[in-house]
């Protein structure tokens, strides 16, 4: 097994499919500048400590160390900053992704593995989404992911570049071992904010929207654990090595979770009462987002584990009350 690189290993998904990669017998090198990442969760393979900003720091690492294939988590992900800040968002996620390609390039090595967005597809026509629905982000984040998808394509044309990439829906849970969890700052994730609100680090929880034409009339979302995006990065992989083709997949559970059912279900795997603050829509949320798995479960052999609500707040509530980080 060849040594992978994972760029922005540090973060939330990043270090969970580090983490596994590791227990699956490959040697990894995490490659991370720590603004939004914890040194902490970099239990498993080698830290450097490094922008992909750097060409010349990325030129170094690939001199120093043979590397079978790269995973990329390395994008700023706020959404309402993208909005205000598009600038730091298109150098960050567009431009240091070249700079990544290009060295990989020059290097030699043509696997990678990109953890891209549903936020691709915008207002989606119709739900579950799947893969070959329209692409048309509403805000620059989306559109920063879609265009590093539409650059992948291109180097495979051009340069043999051989891609996965895996459009997530939300993101959700912890390392059900409880040794890594979901710690952003700031925190937008409606999970942690509602784990929060039951262990009284913050007041209350809001609820944004309510008059959407949803069941109870709250934003309708597809939660997928974590550790389930693992393991379809690491099926991506050999997928990949078997000489598998370039590809796009969606990562969902295909079952929509309402904003007050995430809360309610808080509520009976904590035992504790909380408040939630009912408000106003946010701009730029639909209604619902749910995506359709079935490419990924027929062409990667992907099998999720835990699809169920509160086996996914119970793995964060775990992590949440030990929390180290």
């Amino acid at each position: 097994m060849g040594r992978i690189l994972v760029c922005g290993g540090a973060g939330y998904i990043g270090s969970h499919i580090n983490k596994m990669l590791n227990e699956q017998g490959y040697d990894t090198v995490v490659f991370d500048n720590l603004v939004y990442g914890h040194r902490e969760t970099v239990k498993w393979g080698e830290l450097v400590v490094g922008d992909l900003a750097d060409i010349n720091a990325l030129d170094d690492l690939f001199d120093k160390y043979d590397f079978e294939a790269v995973f990329h988590f390395a994008a700023y992900a706020y959404v309402g900053e993208s909005v205000e800040n598009p600038e730091k968002y298109y150098i960050n996620n567009v431009s240091n992704t070249l700079n990544l390609l290009q060295v990989m390039k020059k290097h030699g090595v043509n696997k990678i593995i990109f953890s891209s967005t549903c936020a691709t597809y915008g207002e989606p026509e119709s739900v579950p989404i799947t893969e070959d629905m329209p692409q048309n982000p509403i805000n620059p984040y989306g559109a920063t992911k879609l265009m590093v998808e539409r650059i992948f394509k291109d180097y495979s044309k051009a340069y043999g570049l051989q891609f996965v990439v895996l459009r997530y829906f939300n993101a959700a849970g912890a390392d059900p071992d409880g040794e890594i969890g979901e710690s952003h700052n700031p925190e937008t994730h409606i999970i942690p904010l509602v784990l929060d609100a039951a262990s009284g680090l913050r007041e209350d929880v809001k609820v944004f929207g309510t008059d959407y034409d949803t069941p109870d009339g709250s934003c309708i979302r597809d939660y997928i654990h974590v550790t389930d995006l693992a393991s379809a990065h690491l099926l991506a992989l050999k997928y990949l090595e078997k000489g598998g083709g370039s590809d796009f997949f969606n990562l969902g559970n295909e079952k929509g979770t309402s904003v007050l059912e995430v809360i309610e279900s808080a509520r009976r795997v904590t035992g504790k009462g909380f408040k939630a603050i009912l408000t106003d829509r946010r701009p730029g949320d639909p209604a619902k987002l749910v995506g359709s798995s079935k490419k990924a479960k027929e062409v990667l052999g992907w099998k999720p584990q835990y699809e169920d609500i509160d086996t996914i707040i119970s793995h964060a509530w775990k992590w949440h009350e030990n929390r180290q980080y």
